[in-house]
């Protein structure tokens, strides 16, 4: 079977460090949908409107390394214990094919790339190719009370985040708390905790720096 993108993601990451590990975690991110020839045209999308919630179904491009056995290690365990991979998330795979659900903010029908998808809380890097877009329809994607095996026995912690005030007036108030809700995250690997190490991630343009004190709280440093 030969798939080919129908469209390109954009996103405030240019690298795969600091992207949220699961889409709809940072409901604010906000990204782009640009779509290529032939589909670059409002036929493709009539009626998408009328949707809340789209389906990306995309390419881990940036990953290098194919998956190797039929087990991996989900950092959210850690990283030392191995589940089979189709009972994981990891983007090492047979396939390198992601699936995200994305809340749809607006449609832009008329611009200088055709229509183009205004969407947030997507956990794609920028330049990511899109395969295809299918609407979220309720009465099949939505299973209530539903068991999440060992997701539901690991719950999300979130870090206090500290982003200095002169950082926030340059990145402005959207992107500030779209910031602040990817580092609340914890974006650093999980066996690592060296509250004297410096991390740093690209977003929106700019190199975030930052460190995670012994107390779980992550500060962002800047220099103007």
């Amino acid at each position: 079977m030969d798939i080919q993108p129908v469209a390109i993601f954009h996103s405030p990451f240019s690298s795969k460090f600091g992207i949220p590990k699961q889409s709809g975690l940072v409901e604010d991110l906000e990204g782009t949908v640009v779509f290529t020839d032939p589909y670059r045209s409002a036929d493709a999308l009539r009626g998408i409107e009328c949707f809340d919630y789209l389906w990306l179904i995309w390419a881990f491009s940036a990953n290098k390394h194919a998956a190797h056995g039929l087990t991996v290690r989900p950092p959210l365990l850690g990283g030392n214990t191995r589940l089979g991979v189709f009972a994981t998330r990891s983007p090492f795979r047979p396939n390198p094919i992601g699936l995200s659900s994305v809340r749809l903010k607006s449609v832009e029908w008329e611009t200088s790339q055709g229509p183009v998808l205004h969407v947030l809380g997507a956990d794609l890097m920028d330049g990511t190719p899109i395969y295809d877009i299918k609407p979220y329809v309720t009465y099949a994607d939505c299973h209530p009370g539903a068991k999440s095996g060992f997701v539901d026995q690991h719950p999300i912690e979130r870090l206090n985040v500290n982003i200095p005030k002169a950082l926030a007036q340059v990145l402005g108030e959207q992107q500030t708390e779209a910031l602040r809700k990817v580092l609340e995250l914890d974006p650093r690997p999980h066996y690592q905790h060296d509250p004297n190490r410096v991390y740093g991630m690209p977003f929106g343009g700019r190199d975030i720096h930052f460190k995670v004190d012994e107390d779980s709280n992550l500060w962002v440093l800047f220099n103007p």
